[in-house]
C-alpha cells in the first residue's frame, strides 16, 4: 500500500460514513444559498476524484461521470450553477458514484509512481503534479466530511 493509499482510504471511508445514512431531506438541506449540502459534497469529493483522474490518466469519462467531474468546481469555485439539483443526489447513486470513482483513482494510489512526474490543473486553479493530487485526494474526503458534521449540528437541520 502507498504512502497515498491509506489516508485516502480512511478519510473517503469516514466521509461516506458521513453521509451514507441520511434521508433525503438531510441530504438535500443547506443552511443558506451558496452552501453546499451533504449531497453537493459528496458530489464535488467524487468530482475532484474523477477530475484528476482524467487528467492524470488521460481517461474519457461517460457522460454521468463526466456530469459528476463538473462537480468539482461548478458551484463550488467559480460562479456557475452546482450540476445536480436537490432530490437528484440520492445515498445510493452516491455510493454507487463513488465506486465509480474509486476505480478511477485506485490504480494510481496503488502505483502513485505511474503519475507522480505528470502535472494537471487543480479543481482551484494552480498546476499541481502526481505526488500533489495524491496528497490533495487524500485529505480532501477529510474536509468535507468535518463540514458535513458541523452542518448536521446548526439549527435547522432536519432531525
Amino acid at each position: 500500500m502507498s504512502d497515498f493509499a491509506a489516508p485516502w482510504e480512511l478519510s473517503r471511508s469516514r466521509f461516506i460514513a458521513e453521509f451514507s445514512g441520511l434521508r433525503q431531506d438531510q441530504l438535500d438541506w443547506s443552511p443558506a444559498s451558496g452552501v453546499l449540502s451533504i449531497g453537493q459534497m459528496a458530489a464535488h469529493v467524487a468530482g475532484v476524484e474523477a477530475y484528476f483522474s482524467r487528467q492524470l490518466r488521460d481517461l474519457t469519462l461517460e457522460p454521468g461521470l463526466r456530469r459528476v467531474e463538473m462537480s468539482a468546481v461548478d458551484g463550488v469555485v467559480n460562479d456557475k450553477a452546482f450540476p445536480f439539483e436537490a432530490g437528484e443526489l440520492t445515498v445510493d447513486g452516491l455510493l454507487g458514484v463513488f465506486a465509480e470513482t474509486e476505480a478511477l483513482v485506485r490504480p494510481m494510489m496503488d502505483d502513485p509512481a505511474s503519475i507522480a512526474n505528470k502535472s494537471l490543473v487543480s479543481a482551484l486553479g494552480p498546476v499541481i503534479d502526481g505526488r500533489g493530487a495524491l496528497t490533495r485526494l487524500a485529505f480532501h474526503p477529510a474536509y468535507h466530511q468535518g463540514q458535513a458534521y458541523l452542518l448536521k449540528q446548526l439549527p435547522g437541520y432536519p432531525s
